[in-house]
């Protein structure tokens, strides 16, 4: 384990209370015209969970509005799991979808705004952050929803996917809802096993699946602990699909690897271009430790079948983003977090016409977690805009909301929040004009 991963592991630990604060003190200048709502998820156990992923969901979220600090509250998710105790899986072998932690992610589609866990069906919450409860598209949806779905910019569908380690569930699903939110399209996808997939890509004419050796093992979910582990007999695949087809996959065999978070993915002259961040391997021995991964590049050659593997740049990171309006498209910018020198942390831009990174450093003794992008008004450039996230202060257990100018990545105004923001995983942007 490295100092920085030394150090970050009390800043794991979860938060007892729901607080709520307003007009909060702000250092720098908040731009006027950044109006709108930043949540974020992540585990924030009440007890032992067996690892951290399965801790209960919490939002924290700050309100932005015309150069001011409005308000900031946490939330638990209330899920049947968090009322009740209710299981996604059940000992007997039994799911229920509408059961789940919802600690992963948020995202805001057809007027509604959804916490999400990659095991469960995902659970509604208002901008306000309390919990409407599971949503299913209105009986259509029965898979789990992957905690990563994309919106694509062109039409607006909703485009997820679900997998489940589960016999009576299909390993791997399909699905597509419209502009309007209701769910269309839904296709079984054939695999050799059932693995943890966690992301996924689309381009305006296909989605890109990630079929990685970590294999679900049943000792370990008897344990009680991540069931999954790394397969050196799975082998490494991406499948291709094209949208609005069939369903059916071209599979592209890669060398072995693991993927948490796509970065994005774009189509080019009858090529196809996936950037995500990639581990040589995960959780071979335990399920406890994550080794460094990098920014890679994948070219897939639709006519000839060819794959091409690039490593982008040398410096570890992880919660890959960019712009939600370049989804799919071809892109000039992604940001991550990243570690540097395994004593700092902050976040790194990459400019992938030129190659070239610049880097936002935290002061000694700080935690970045993942910054979302909020786009300019009326914004010309494709790094017009801010970068919003939580940065945790180790010295004094503070957090602080950041925002950071996209184009030079420089900070521009911070907020003192009324306590700490445990390490978590992923948020958005919700701009008010949205």
């Amino acid at each position: 384990m490295s100092p920085l991963e030394t150090e970050v592991a009390n800043y794991r630990a979860p938060v007892e209370r729901e607080v709520e604060s307003e007009d909060l003190p702000v250092s720098g200048r908040i731009p006027p015209e950044l109006n709108g709502s930043y949540v974020r998820n992540g585990p924030n156990p009440r007890g032992a969970s067996g690892h951290w992923f399965f801790g209960d969901g919490m939002l924290h979220g700050i309100r932005l509005d015309g150069g001011r600090a409005r308000r900031y509250a946490n939330r638990w998710v209330r899920t049947s799991t968090f009322e009740t105790g209710a299981r996604s899986i059940n000992g007997d072998g039994t799911v229920d979808l509408r059961a789940g932690v919802a600690n992963t992610s948020v995202v805001a589609h057809a007027g509604r705004v959804f916490a999400l866990v990659e095991s469960s069906f995902p659970c509604e919450v208002t901008t306000g952050l309390e919990t409407l409860g599971a949503y299913d598209f209105g009986g259509r949806l029965r898979t789990p929803m992957t905690a990563h779905p994309k919106i694509c910019p062109l039409t607006g569908e909703l485009l997820f996917f679900g997998y489940s380690p589960m016999p009576q569930l299909p390993a791997l699903a399909f699905h597509r809802a419209d502009a309007a939110g209701t769910l269309v399209e839904s296709h079984a996808i054939e695999v050799p096993g059932r693995t943890m997939m966690h992301d996924f890509a689309i381009t305006p004419g296909h989605a890109i699946f990630l079929d990685l050796p970590v294999v679900f093992d049943l000792e370990r979910a008897k344990a009680g602990t991540m069931p999954y582990c790394w397969s050196d007999d799975y082998g490494a695949r991406l499948g291709v699909m094209r949208r609005g087809g069939d369903g059916s996959v071209r599979w592209f065999e890669i060398e072995p690897c693991y993927v948490f978070h796509v970065l994005n993915a774009f189509e080019e002259g009858g090529r196809i271009v996936l950037d995500a961040v990639r581990y040589r391997e995960m959780w071979r021995a335990s399920a406890d430790t994550f080794g460094d991964a990098f920014l890679h590049r994948w070219t897939l050659d639709l006519v000839s079948g060819a794959v091409s593997e690039a490593q982008l740049d040398d410096t570890p990171v992880e919660f890959p983003r960019t712009l939600e309006s370049r989804t799919g498209l071809a892109y000039r910018y992604g940001y991550a977090l990243g570690e540097f020198d395994g004593e700092r942390s902050g976040i790194v831009k990459y400019d992938l016409a030129t190659r070239a990174t610049s880097r936002f450093v935290c002061d000694a003794g700080k935690q970045a977690g993942e910054f979302a992008f909020a786009a300019a008004p009326g914004a010309r450039a494709e790094d017009d805009g801010w970068l919003v996230g939580y940065v945790y202060d180790r010295t004094n257990g503070t957090s602080d909301f950041v925002i950071l100018e996209a184009r030079e990545l420089t900070q521009v105004a911070g907020v003192r929040l009324p306590q700490r923001v445990p390490a978590g995983f992923h948020g958005t942007w919700l701009s008010a004009d949205a």
